[in-house]
């Protein structure tokens, strides 16, 4: 009986159960009756059949073992439950004691994780080959109220074999079915089965529609060649510019991982692009790519992510993912974390993807070799309170002048030449707190600056200017911080209000606007910066002179659910020359509101509501009349059925920081859940001053436990003509445990940007 136990087995694990047999597991039989023929030698169970061994557990109606031939059948219902939960169902089968052979018929095998699979009959030929017969295959679960209708999807063959050697099932004249109906027929195809987790083969095919490029589909083929490296190979033919070719190669080493890609093609209709672009110019395109990470240590890193091509927009044009941004950062980087320090090492070159045939904005680009930062927290406290350090090294190095023609005056963002600087900054703070609650926190920094420079003398600049030899500036700053939390507690929740008071007293900035400024450019005053020692965003300027920031924060936590948040306050220059109001190759501080003695109010606010609705507005009011110079107002709703999001945002014009005009624009992301299915979403962004939508989108998806099909359209207006293609059309379907078929996936990032 025990060899009846196990060949009612042989449909999962074959050999693997064979091995099982000589396990000392126990074998518990029951049935209605149980009947052994001297005679012919064959044992019989009936009615009731029930086999537990090892984890399995099978049913049966009728059970029969012939001695002499070494033959087990079973008839009758017969369901068999694996030890992970798979249920295998069969209407009969016979096979040898020994798994060598056998058959069965009526077979239907349902998983765990929701897959089906059925076939009229099977074989089992040897150990090693198993044979399916008018197979079917689905991840679909069946319709509740007509399960004999067609699944959504599935996938029939006439035979599949499966091969335990090659550990590979074949499928022979198989087809793809969708709602009953044949969208596809593949003469014979291999795959691996669930044991192997990469095997040598086609992929799933993709598919993309584009103005310029037209229609494409590719074919990539992954090969893996070792258990540490792979590739994948990929030829996608558009019907208006040719085959592009790539390829990917991939190796993992013991303590990081590489990554090699090439692409390239020659177009047919170079005409089909802009004329006196980069796309329209050049026929035979390309790029090579090199992507690593190592590690050291737990605490040590090292990488580098470089790409080098034919010309500046090959890889946006035909969207090579991972490589289509506007900007693709080429660097390498050397990094390390502690516990209480952090270092960063890294080089940069800037790619601009556009399609100007001279490259002047690549051009204009700066080179950085390198920039090094270096954090330092003391572990322990000093006289009290918290010692830190920041160091920063950078050298920057520029083809040509990168110059803001739309700047009042002549404004350059950067020189030609070469740029170092060297930083090192020291700070210390505690907080003391009295007995009324007030919280005092002094505040003592030392800065201090080494410019090396070598860079052309920028003609119109009004300031003065240094631009050869070294340079050294200091910067010493003493602050006191005052904050008196009050907590106010209700039967409708709690608030906390909270005071807040800064004043740092130091030195008026040395050289102010008369070096280089290359990463303190971008400045934007509002609440999240009100109350910082140095509001520049960089290195590159220090903030001088005393100043004092006044303002207060609050937080409400309310019982219904409610929870709100506010800031908001002004800032004063007491004292000394007001750094926002010096000469700077960007005008930094131009149109900041803090160009004057007294500052704008900024002010910041949000609300969450229970029912899913919140609200969020940060503003900038002018001195004087209260005007609006800026504002990032948002409302958002979530619920199961809707999300949808709507944000208003003006910029006062900002003559003398290159801003000649008003801009307004209303940004908007929606998604609508019908039902447990379908869905549809969409995106637009309106310039209100120049009346015109820069971009739009509308898209919808059908989602069930087996599929995924989704598509979108997608327009952008592109007036500078740096992307190829103005609109696309973008659709993905995806089987569950199949694969994904890919038309245009990247229109979906127009709806989440």
């Amino acid at each position: 009986m025990t060899g009846v136990a196990l060949c009612a087995c042989f449909l999962t694990a074959g050999a693997a159960l064979a091995q099982d047999a000589s396990s000392d597991e126990k074998l518990q039989l029951s049935s209605d009756e149980l009947v052994y023929n001297r005679d012919s030698e064959v044992v019989t169970a009936t009615g009731a059949v029930q086999i537990h061994y090892n984890g399995y557990s099978m049913v049966a109606q009728r059970v029969d073992y012939d001695q002499r031939t070494g033959r087990m059948s079973a008839r009758g219902h017969i369901e068999l439950i694996e030890p992970d939960g798979n249920r295998i169902y069969a209407d009969n089968l016979d096979i040898t004691d020994n798994f060598a052979s056998g058959f069965l018929n009526g077979l239907r095998v349902e998983t765990i994780d929701n897959t089906r699979l059925a076939a009229e009959s099977g074989e089992r030929i040897d150990e090693d080959t198993m044979v399916l017969n008018n197979g079917v295959y689905t991840a679909c679960l069946p319709c509740a109220s007509d399960p004999q209708r067609a699944p959504l999807w599935q996938v029939k063959a006439e035979r599949v074999v499966q091969n335990g050697k090659t550990r590979t099932i074949r499928l022979e004249k198989a087809r793809v079915e969708a709602f009953g109906v044949p969208i596809a027929f593949v003469p014979a195809m291999e795959v691996p089965d669930h044991t192997v987790k990469r095997k040598s083969g086609f992929l799933f095919p993709r598919m993309s529609l584009t103005e310029n490029l037209g229609f494409g589909a590719s074919v990539p083929y992954y090969w893996a060649f070792s258990n540490h490296a792979d590739a994948t190979f990929t030829a996608t033919g558009y019907t208006s510019q040719g085959v592009l070719l790539e390829g990917e190669f991939r190796q993992r080493f013991e303590n990081g991982e590489h990554t090699l890609r090439v692409a390239g093609i020659n177009q047919m209709r170079s005409e089909m692009f802009t004329s006196n672009t980069s796309d329209a110019e050049k026929d035979l395109r390309g790029l090579v790519a090199s992507k690593g990470e190592f590690h050291f240590n737990p605490r040590w890193a090292f990488g580098w992510n470089a790409m080098l091509q034919s010309d500046n927009n090959f890889a946006r044009t035909y969207d090579i993912e991972g490589l289509n941004d506007t900007f693709h950062t080429n660097q390498a980087y050397l990094t390390g974390k502690g516990d209480r320090n952090y270092f960063d090492a890294r080089a940069y070159y800037f790619d601009v993807q556009d399609a100007d045939t001279n490259n002047d904005a690549e051009k204009r680009q700066a080179i950085v070799s390198p920039v090094i930062d270096y954090r330092y927290i003391a572990p322990e406290a000093v006289a009290g309170g918290e010692l830190s350090a920041n160091f920063n090294f950078t050298n920057i190095s520029r083809t040509n002048a990168d110059i803001n023609a739309a700047l009042s005056k002549n404004g350059y963002r950067g020189l030609s030449g070469v740029n170092t600087r060297m930083t090192g900054e020291i700070e210390w703070q505690r907080t003391y707190t009295t007995p009324q609650g007030l919280l005092l926190t002094p505040i003592l920094a030392a800065r201090g600056d080494l410019h090396g420079l070598d860079v052309n003398t920028p003609t119109g600049y009004t300031g003065n200017f240094e631009g050869d030899g070294f340079t050294a500036r200091t910067m010493l700053t003493a602050g006191l911080e005052a904050r008196y939390p009050l907590l106010v507690s209700s039967s409708y929740g709690s608030h906390i209000f909270e005071p807040i008071a800064q004043v740092f007293v130091r030195p008026n900035e040395s050289h102010a606007g008369g070096l280089p400024n290359e990463d303190a450019q971008s400045f934007v005053f509002d609440a999240t910066n009100l109350f910082e020692r140095d509001k520049f965003s960089g290195y590159d300027r220090i903030e001088g002179g005393t100043r004092a920031n006044i303002g207060f924060r609050y937080t409400g936590s309310l019982d219904n659910g409610f929870t709100l948040k506010a800031i908001a306050g002004q800032s004063y220059q007491l004292a000394g020359q007001n750094s926002f109001a010096t000469d700077d190759l960007v005008n930094a501080g131009a149109n900041s509101g803090l160009e004057n003695s007294v500052s704008d109010y900024v002010a910041m606010a949000g609300v969450d509501m229970p029912n899913g609705i919140s609200l969020s507005s940060s503003v900038r009011l002018d001195k004087d009349d209260l005007d609006l110079n800026r504002t990032d107002t948002s409302i958002a709703y979530t619920s199961r059925a809707v999300q949808a999001s709507l944000t208003y945002t003006r910029i006062n014009s900002q003559p003398e920081y290159g801003d000649k005009k008003d801009n307004d624009v209303i940004q908007n992301t929606t998604s609508l859940r019908l039902n447990d299915n379908w869905s549809l979403f969409g995106a637009v962004t309106w310039d209100i001053n120049s009346d015109v939508l820069t971009r739009r989108g509308l898209g919808f998806s059908y989602t069930d436990e087996c599929m995924i099909f989704s598509m979108a359209f997608s327009e952008t207006r592109d007036a500078s003509n740096e992307k190829a293609n103005d609109w696309t059309v973008g659709a993905r379907l995806s089987f569950r445990t199949l694969g994904d078929v890919d038309l245009g996936a990247d229109t979906f990032d127009t709806f989440i940007e």
